[in-house]
């Protein structure tokens, strides 16, 4: 033999092994590709900018779904014959990282960042993602991602400020952004402001409509307000009534007093805000802690006053309630106005809660002086862009879901009260007053050149950054070489939940300073969720860690499950027994390579330019035609991203046509029982065969297939070269027109040479690196002539008639170790010397002793029929099987059966139990009930058509 595979598979040895290879290498980085042959110049680039993880991160689950979809594009880009680069980073996530670093000061030295002071605690967050940040990227490694680590960025690296900067200057400079004093969402555990998007509203919260009243400074009478917050009466400045309500309107321009404070509170008329149908038909106005009171105050002129300090506590202001938390102020509240006999009621209400994103903390409404973006210029020509179809949307109807947004959307507060982020340009002046926004940092206030000026303490908003990515990451403001050639990238891969926080934005800016947009298509995936369809968490203890996952299945199995599972527009199902079927696939491509490479003789050469003069067969010609029709289909439906298709495609051709049929009906020519030359053939073909399928497979399992495809890469290197990448002529000029930074990292691809096991270390193409299969080219279509397309149709005929046997044997219980007797009807001639000519194959498949062709036949009372497409097959039953023997038995496992399936039915009508069981136990039952139908189904069969051979 020439050379032979290990006998088990061991993918945890073979993927960290190969991805050491492609990192000594340089492998991920284009110049790579350019220096080995494998890309055309002239082809469009191919260009993802990994959506960053935040430096706090540890890889989840949506991380390997996520970015596991873009090693499949990226590699199989690689393979088409493009210039490639998939760029890796990390996002520095302001509020995440801050509080991380603060909790590890408070709990190892009892410091506060204010204690440290602001120089200090960026210093020690630096030094904390120096050594505890990027967990994710060492994870990113063992799920085989082939990423150019030489172009690693981070969004606070020197290259990614200077961008930032200069967008924010620009923007100000063209009044894009501006300075303002209005409501915002305040996080009293983070103590910043958040932008809507980080308010997440949880509905359905059980409240209470309090009311209680205020006495009319005259004394007159009262007035009766209801609210859900009684602790923000402390900041009442107003009770609002309809200008037309007849219980109130004689109010108007009266006052209440305060029971608390010693405040003259104003009645208005506000027509826009009160429905004198709802409640009391009277709505108290805080103007600091409400977005509706905030413009009720704005229209009367009202008087603003701010009751909590950035954590939520009742302020100097409060009254004899200073120093409570608000929630211990409400209670306190409630209790003096029911002591003060001014309570009224109180309600069941349902409410909306808004909460941080980040912290999970209630959000407060607060006035406050912040930094904002226009939005409403950069959104115009961001959804024109995705109407005329510059960027495209995958599935389509999540462009409808990103219009609804845009055409709605609001300024975006880009200021936050935080240390850790790029902080703002902007230096204020003391003597003037006046604002100075300046790339560089200014000595002077520009307006009176007064030198007392101060920089703004805040920083920007992370998304602010994140939404420059796909150009500051290639090297923008700068015209680099990256940047002129994978600017606009090619495709945005991200889940639903983040197209407002991040999609919107890119696109918007990248237009705006780039005139293009960032991306020309953008795939929206669903999220992975576990069996019984809940989302995956740590709360529901359904966590699913992949590095556990890996350890058990491997990198290239658990991609390959995650790609096969996700469905266009839905959420992916975690299951286990798929996971194990495709370690199982993993197996099976390994086991039937090393029956390829085993039956490979010694002296071994494959020929240079397949089929060249072989005498090839009709299992040959067929397996060919479908490979050609995997081949076309898989880039077509990767292109459209339709993974799960993909995924489908290569697993049947693999396992169903290759495995089952391919190899089985070579055997008799392999061993050595009709030719030599028909031998040579099959091994030629399956030696090419071999290599198409892992040019397939490879997208989803690169380590697997790049270690298989060594030991064919190191066969070939003993003949003329049958495997060698066939790249495109211009390639080959490419290497001459490298200039700069690309040459750079081109010849850094030439550095070390590790040895990472025998098969690969002579595996190796002109340029002395190894020759990796993800540069090898797409597997190239074998065109057939008509007569071979013929003969390939007959082979699927001479297939028809294996399954018709099977069929047979299978619905009339033959056992099977006994061999059936066939006779094949048909009046095809070409098909009778197909026929005649597998005769050995088609007996060993159907474990049959005899197999006879007739144009006709006449049946006898022992003979089972099954038709094809071009005949029918006789099976005789005579000797083999005792009928009314066999009937007695369906008879009984059907009776047996059909009990079973009506005792699960009757359960899954109970509603006790479908209530009260888990929802696993009632998806097994279901399933169990699915079985038994089945089963039920094969035996009526059956029986029938053994009653027809009585």
């Amino acid at each position: 033999m020439a050379l032979e595979l290990d006998s088990k598979y061991n993918p945890r040895g073979i993927e960290k092994r190969w991805y050491e290879l492609y990192e000594s290498h340089n492998a991920f980085a284009p110049e790579f590709g350019e220096s080995v042959g494998a890309t055309d110049p002239d082809a469009e680039p191919f260009c993802i900018v990994i959506p960053p993880p935040n430096v706090t991160g540890t890889l989840h689950v949506g991380h390997a779904l996520d970015q596991t979809i873009q090693d499949v594009l990226t590699r199989t880009a690689r393979k088409l014959g493009r210039p490639t680069l998939w760029l890796p980073g990390m996002d520095h996530a302001g509020i995440a990282t801050q509080s991380r670093v603060e909790k590890s000061l408070k709990e190892e030295e009892n410091l506060s960042r204010h204690e440290l002071g602001r120089d200090a605690f960026i210093k020690r967050v630096w030094d904390w993602k120096e050594h505890y940040g990027g967990k994710i990227l060492e994870q990113q490694r063992t799920m085989l991602f082939s990423l150019d680590w030489s172009r690693q960025r981070f969004t606070m690296d020197e290259g990614l400020s200077r961008a930032v900067r200069k967008v924010f200057v620009d923007l100000y400079k063209e009044g894009l952004i501006y300075r303002d004093t209005r409501m915002i969402n305040w996080d009293p555990v983070a103590h910043t402001v958040l932008s809507d998007l980080e308010v997440e509203h949880e509905e359905g919260i059980k409240g209470e409509l309090y009311h209680f009243a205020y006495k009319l400074s005259d004394g007159s009478g009262e007035v009766v307000v209801a609210t859900t917050r009684p602790e923000t009466m402390l900041g009442d400045t107003a009770v609002a009534v309809h200008p037309e309500d007849a219980r109130h309107k004689g109010l108007i321009g009266k006052t209440v007093d305060h029971p608390f404070l010693d405040r003259k509170i104003v009645i208005v008329a506000d027509a826009e805000l009160v429905d004198p149908e709802f409640g009391t038909g009277a709505v108290k106005i805080t103007p600091a802690h409400d977005f509706n009171d905030f413009e009720v105050g704005k229209r009367h002129n009202l008087e603003s006053i701010t009751i909590f300090d950035e954590s939520a506590r009742v302020n100097e202001l409060g009254g004899p309630f200073a120093g409570l938390d608000r929630f211990e102020a409400r209670k306190a509240i409630k209790q003096k106005l029911e002591e003060l006999g001014l309570q009224r009621e109180s309600k069941e209400h349902t409410l909306s809660i808004g909460r941080s994103q980040r912290s999970q903390a209630i959000v407060e409404p607060m006035i406050s002086t912040q930094w904002f973006v226009k939005t409403g210029p950069l959104a115009e020509a961001a959804i024109k862009a995705v109407e005329k179809d510059e960027i495209k949307f995958f599935p389509a109807q999540w462009a409808n879901l990103y219009f609804s947004w845009m055409r709605e959307i609001r300024d975006w507060c880009i200021s936050r009260q935080l240390w850790w982020g790029h902080q703002i340009p902007a230096w204020h002046c003391a003597n003037c007053g006046h604002t100075t926004v300046s790339m560089d940092d200014p000595s002077q206030c520009e307006s009176c050149q007064s030198e007392d000026i101060s920089r703004d303490e805040d920083v920007l908003d992370t998304w602010f950054s994140s939404g420059l990515w796909p150009f500051s990451t290639l090297g923008w403001p700068e015209n680099t070489d990256d940047y002129r050639q994978f600017y606009p990238t090619s495709v945005l891969v991200t889940a639903y939940d983040i197209i407002f926080f991040w999609v919107a934005r890119m696109i918007m800016l990248g237009l705006h300073f780039n005139k293009k947009p960032p991306f020309k298509k953008v795939y929206i995936h669903g999220l992975m969720r576990d069996e019984q369809g809940r989302k995956i968490s740590k709360s529901l203890g359904n966590n699913v860690d992949p590095a556990d996952v890996i350890e058990e299945y491997g990198a290239d199995a658990y991609r390959f499950f995650l790609m096969a599972t996700l469905t266009e527009g839905k959420d992916s199902k975690y299951s286990e027994s798929r996971l194990k079927g495709y370690q199982n696939f993993t197996n099976k491509i390994w086991n039937s390579s090393r029956f390829v490479l085993m039956n490979l003789p010694e002296d071994f050469a494959p020929v240079a330019d397949f089929p060249g003069k072989l005498a090839l067969e009709a299992e040959d010609l067929w397996i060919l035609d479908r490979l050609n029709q995997a081949s076309e289909s898989m880039k077509r439906t990767l292109e459209e991203f339709k993974f799960h298709i993909a995924t489908e495609e290569v697993y049947t051709f693999v396992w169903n046509q290759f495995c089952d049929w391919y190899i089985e009906l070579i055997k008799p020519r392999i061993f050595g029982k009709i030719s030599e030359e028909s031998a040579e053939s099959a091994r030629q073909t399956a030696f090419y065969l071999l290599k198409g399928i892992l040019g397939l497979v490879h997208p989803f399992m690169p380590a697997l297939s790049e270690e298989i495809f060594s030991y064919l890469a190191r066969i070939d290197s003993k003949s003329t070269g049958a495997l060698a990448a066939k790249a495109p002529a211009a390639a080959k000029k490419s290497a001459k027109k490298k200039t700069g930074s690309a040459a750079k990292k081109s010849a850094s691809t030439s550095a070390s040479k590790k040895a990472v096991s025998s098969a690969t270390s002579s595996a190796v193409g002109d340029s002395g690196a190894p020759r990796f299969l993800m540069w090898e080219p797409w597997p190239a279509q074998i065109k057939l002539k008509k007569a071979q397309s013929e003969q390939a149709a007959l082979l699927s005929q001479l297939q028809e008639i294996i399954g018709a046997a099977r069929t047979v044997r299978a619905d009339t219980g033959i056992a099977p170790d006994k061999k059936i007797r066939i006779v094949v009807a048909t009046e095809s001639k070409p098909l009778k010397k197909l026929i005649d000519e597998k005769q050995a194959a088609i007996c060993r498949l159907a474990s049959a002793d005899s197999l006879e062709v007739k144009p006709k036949f006449e049946p006898g009372k022992s003979d089972a029929f099954e038709a094809f497409s071009d005949g029918s097959v006789y099976v005789s039953l005579e000797g083999l099987l005792d009928i009314d023997k066999e009937l007695s038995r369906i008879e009984k496992d059907l009776e047996k059966q059909t009990k079973a399936a009506a005792g699960i039915e009757k359960k899954l009508s109970s509603s006790g139990f479908l209530d009260n069981a888990p929802a696993d136990v009632v998806q097994k039952e279901k399933l169990k009930l699915e079985e038994a139908k089945e089963r039920i189904a094969i035996l009526e069969t059956a029986r029938k058509r053994l009653e027809g051979l009585r």
